[in-house]
């Protein structure tokens, strides 16, 4: 299974800020150690007429050039420097050719990803550019696909997909999130399940059954999924606030992978959030979350091969 990662830009951070960037780099060489069946991909940085594709050309110039103002910097939760826009259109890139490969493959991954803060005219929440949305919309525009479902398991609200799919027939959103959490002014998305805080793995998993039983109502014809496969709901995530173990975000996981595959959705899993106390646990919930889609990418390929004329 493909995998792409962003973190051959590092982000240029003060040692004292809270943004535990150095996630990245350990959780590539984690599954380069411990799943050989992965192919590990440095990707391209994202082409700017495909960012322009969603957000504003003001507010991607400021970012490009260093002229954002101080509180859109402050709003986007770092500081500008050069390696800013390099790392964010890597990071969308990331997702770009994760798109291409689940298209072909079924499944594919980024190991960062899932911007979801970042709005047209606006990034934050350590958000610059949706990944997401611009993958969305290149793949629209080149007609590889028209529905289009976003499963957004991040433990905060994905407020910038929701305003930039608002009133878009052919995108869903669905987020699960926590309701005390930030961002504290939500955007409607096209389901919203609101989580209270502590919450454990038995009522986020009869939450997400529900969530997805509902989805099937709503939105038939899925063609392409990205799933934001967000650590931070974790017990031990130090901005989550929910009370989940890492077997209920196995199981969260596995259920996720088994809807889309019993609709044969091609799928695009993302990181998304993950703020550690403690980077081994951090680096576990992933490193399952991604055995999950290498199983879901392997059944995928079985499948298709079984369906192969003998």
């Amino acid at each position: 299974m493909l995998a792409f990662h962003a973190d051959t830009t590092p982000l240029q951070l003060p040692s004292t800020h809270r943004f535990p960037h150095h996630k990245y780099a350990a959780l590539r060489e984690r599954l380069g150690e411990r799943l050989p069946q992965l192919r590990l991909r440095a990707a391209r940085m994202a082409p700017v007429p495909d960012v322009l594709r969603v957000h504003d050309a003001g507010y991607v110039q400021r970012v490009l050039d260093g002229s954002l103002s101080t509180a859109e910097q402050r709003e986007i939760g770092f500081p500008w420097s050069p390696a800013m826009p390099l790392r964010a259109r890597r990071s969308v890139g990331a997702t770009l050719a994760a798109t291409d490969a689940a298209l072909r493959e079924g499944v594919a991954m980024n190991l960062g990803g899932g911007t979801h803060h970042a709005s047209r005219d606006k990034g934050g929440g350590f958000c610059v550019f949706n990944d997401v949305a611009v993958a969305a919309r290149r793949a629209q525009a080149r007609k590889q696909v028209r529905r289009v479902l976003v499963v957004d398991l991040d433990v905060h609200q994905g407020n910038g997909s929701a305003a930039l799919f608002a009133g878009d027939p052919d995108v869903f959103t669905l987020s699960l999130h926590g309701a005390r959490n930030f961002p504290f002014r939500k955007v409607a998305s096209s389901l919203d399940v609101d989580l209270p805080d502590a919450c454990g793995d038995a009522d986020y998993l009869a939450a997400l059954d529900a969530a997805l039983a509902e989805v099937a109502q709503r939105f038939e014809g899925p063609e392409l999924a990205f799933y934001l496969a967000g650590a931070d709901p974790h017990e031990g995530d130090r901005l989550g606030r929910l009370k989940l173990s890492a077997a209920g975000l196995a199981a969260r996981d596995e259920r996720v992978f088994a809807w889309l595959l019993a609709r044969r959705v091609p799928t695009v899993m993302l990181m998304a959030g993950g703020y550690p106390t403690d980077l081994e646990a951090l680096l576990q919930v992933q490193q399952a979350s991604a055995e999950a889609a290498l199983t879901a990418w392997t059944q995928w390929k079985n499948a298709a091969t079984a369906a192969e004329p003998q």
